[in-house]
C-alpha cells in the first residue's frame, strides 16, 4: 500500500505542477514513482535532471542496466530491480548476464570490473584504491566512463530509497 499519494498536474502545486504537466504533455502519462516524487519539487527536479544527464553517460546502456541491477539488488528496493531487468531484457542482455548482475558480477571481465567498482562506490567509496581504478582502465574504460559510475549509482540510491519510503512496490502497480 503506497504511503504517499500520487499527484497529477491538477493536484500538484508550484514547480511540481509545472514539471508534471510538461511530462504528461510529452509522454501522455507518468508512472507512480514520478507522480509521487512530485510532493517535493527538489526531489522530482533532481531525479529528472540526473536521469536525463545519465542518458548521456559514456557507459553503454546495457552496462548501466547491469550496474543498476547489482546496486538495486543489494539496496533492497522491491520495485527497482524489476524495472532494470526489464530494460536490460529489452536491450538484449542475456538472461545469464542478468543473473550475474544480480550476483554483482558478469561473465565479461570488463563488465565484472565496472560492476565491482560500482558496488564499492555504493557501499564504501572511501576504500576504493588506485589499483582498482587502474584495473577498470585496463578493461578500456575511460575516466569519463569511470566517473559516470558514480552517477549511475547515485540515481539508483535515489530511486531505491524513495520507492520503499513511499510504499511503492510491484504489487502497488508502480514503476521505477
Amino acid at each position: 500500500m503506497p504511503r504517499l499519494t500520487r499527484l497529477t498536474p491538477d493536484t500538484a502545486v508550484g514547480a511540481s505542477r509545472d514539471l508534471l504537466a510538461e511530462l504528461v504533455s510529452r509522454h501522455g502519462e507518468v508512472g507512480d514513482m514520478v507522480s509521487t516524487m512530485a510532493h517535493s519539487p527538489a526531489v522530482l527536479g533532481g531525479y529528472l535532471q540526473l536521469s536525463r544527464a545519465m542518458g548521456r553517460a559514456k557507459l553503454d546502456r546495457g552496462t548501466s542496466e547491469r550496474i543498476s541491477i547489482a546496486v538495486q539488488t543489494r539496496q533492497g528496493c522491491r520495485l527497482c530491480p524489476d524495472a532494470h531487468v526489464g530494460a536490460a531484457r529489452r536491450m538484449g542482455v542475456a538472461e545469464g548476464e542478468i543473473e550475474c548482475a544480480r550476483a554483482g558480477t558478469s561473465d565479461d571481465p570488463g563488465i565484472a570490473a565496472i560492476i565491482a567498482l560500482a558496488l564499492q562506490v555504493h557501499r564504501e567509496p572511501t576504500s576504493i584504491t588506485d589499483a582498482q581504478v587502474s584495473a577498470v582502465r585496463e578493461h578500456g574504460y575511460s575516466d569519463r566512463a569511470i566517473a559516470d559510475v558514480v552517477g549511475v549509482v547515485a540515481l539508483n540510491v535515489l530511486t531505491g530509497a524513495f520507492n520503499p519510503l513511499a510504499g511503492l512496490t510491484p504489487e502497488s502497480g508502480a514503476d521505477a
